[in-house]
């Protein structure tokens, strides 16, 4: 018998509460599955990674088409998955909320909600508007009764503002704020990653791995680590290098030791 929704709930936020695990990110059903089958407790989807398979660049995706891509993440898998969802495709409160609640029914045991506005003179929401958009989420979690898991990004070292302590004053607030996990991609130093645990014990942090190891970040005080787009880049430089091969020099060599039988791969996922 596959796992109910809310039995998947549970399992991700369980997965939270001791150790560290790797939480990897898909960018299509058809990856999902891979990722399952290797062993993964969990899944989480990838802005970028679902935006290139639509060739499209990263957050030019609209909120309806990733709604849709969630669905299909979490239909094809047996595992818990936690939404990427941006910015919440809202700059107010009330439609993070809003778009919140339409997450939820898709199935996803997690979300995390951005501060980044992305604008060119201003990349991320000022302070007071942050904590705002993190309680309307929190609260549009808790009254559906769904349980799914809060993740709060603090976005500065990715949207070209890394302020250290603006980041830290931020995650606090967002942890005091219902936030269930913290987040700031982008934190590369060890002594930042253990400052950030520090800072919102005993609430869990992910971090983004930059090549420090699993096992260098449980040290550290890591729950969770994810990869963002990183896997979808390494299998399409694949695919344009192999096809760069054949296009170029006509050169099969790429693919001869491609041997991977998919189609008992996806056996297990065939619908009846």
């Amino acid at each position: 018998m596959r796992p109910t929704v809310a039995d998947k709930r549970q399992t991700f936020r369980e997965l939270h509460h001791t150790g560290c695990f790797v939480i990897p990110n898909p960018w299509d059903a058809g990856s999902a599955a891979i990722l399952q089958s290797l062993g993964f407790k969990a899944l989480a989807s990838s802005s970028a990674g679902m935006a290139w398979s639509q060739a499209r660049p990263d957050y030019n995706v609209a909120r309806d088409d990733v709604l849709a891509h969630l669905t299909a993440l979490c239909a094809a898998t047996d595992i818990p998955v936690n939404a990427d969802f941006e910015n919440g495709f809202a700059d107010d409160p009330e439609g993070v909320a809003r778009n919140v609640a339409l997450a939820i029914d898709t199935g996803v045991a997690g979300l995390s909600v951005e501060d980044s506005s992305w604008a060119p003179d201003d990349p991320l929401y000022d302070f007071d508007l942050s904590v705002a958009r993190l309680v309307a989420a929190r609260k549009a979690i808790d009254d559906s009764g769904s349980d799914v898991f809060l993740t709060a990004r603090s976005e500065g070292f990715f949207a070209g503002k890394p302020d250290f302590d603006d980041m830290l004053a931020r995650i606090t607030a967002y942890a005091e704020a219902g936030a269930d996990c913290l987040y700031a991609p982008g934190i590369r130093e060890e002594d930042q990653i253990a400052a950030v645990v520090e800072a919102v014990a005993p609430k869990p942090v992910n971090v983004l791995t930059f090549g420090l190891s699993v096992e260098t970040l449980r040290k550290l005080g890591v729950r969770r680590i994810s990869v963002g787009g990183q896997l979808a880049r390494s299998a399409y430089a694949d695919l344009i290098r192999a096809a760069t091969g054949i296009v170029e020099n006509g050169d099969f060599s790429a693919i001869q030791g491609s041997h991977v039988n998919m189609n008992n791969l996806y056996e297990t996922y065939r619908e009846d």
